[in-house]
């Protein structure tokens, strides 16, 4: 059973068509599911996965308690390092779940940083990951840190400096490379 790590923006509140099929298609292969608990596209992802009564689901959250867990599957808390604040809370837990993946599926609204990281977290480790931008209703693999690093040039500059606050040294690291 391949797993893969479903993530996306937390501005999304409605999946698209193409990202509802992509899913459907990891249910009918019972591929295995590693999914966050934020709100937006988490949430949804997984109020997908509970209409179907998908029981091949991991939730991963930072808090005590997942925020969201619609289908009552298992839960992994992933602690966030002592002082973290605003994201850097749930980056543990998304780099835990591409640690974890053989495959990515983003959905992401072309601003968010933490997604598009997400992203380039399953490159490092040669997991192919499918990015559903919805701000230009486009889909992608991008299974290279070279194909990651051509879509962040398109990138705005505010959008590049957030990013690049997020990342760890080893991952500027290896996108400087």
């Amino acid at each position: 059973m391949a797993m893969i790590f479903i993530g996306g923006s937390r501005d999304i509140n409605v999946l698209p068509e193409p990202v509802i099929e992509r899913i459907s298609a990891i249910v009918a292969h019972e591929h295995g599911v590693l999914i966050g608990d934020a709100p937006g596209a988490d949430a949804e992802v997984q109020g997908l996965l509970a209409g179907y009564g998908y029981e091949h689901v991991g939730v991963f959250h930072a808090g005590k308690e997942p925020r969201h867990n619609l289908g009552d599957w298992a839960a992994y808390r992933i602690p966030p390092p002592d002082g973290a604040q605003g994201f850097a809370v749930h980056a543990g837990k998304d780099r835990e779940m591409a640690r974890r993946a053989d495959y990515g599926l983003m959905i992401w609204d072309g601003a968010s940083p933490g997604t598009f990281l997400n992203v380039l977290r399953l490159v490092l480790i040669a997991s192919p990951c499918v990015v559903y931008d919805t701000m230009r209703s486009r889909v992608t693999t991008t299974c290279s840190v070279a194909e990651w690093r051509a879509m962040f040039e398109r990138a705005g500059a505010d959008f590049a400096r957030e990013l690049i606050a997020r990342m760890t040294a080893e991952e500027r690291k290896a996108v400087a490379a």
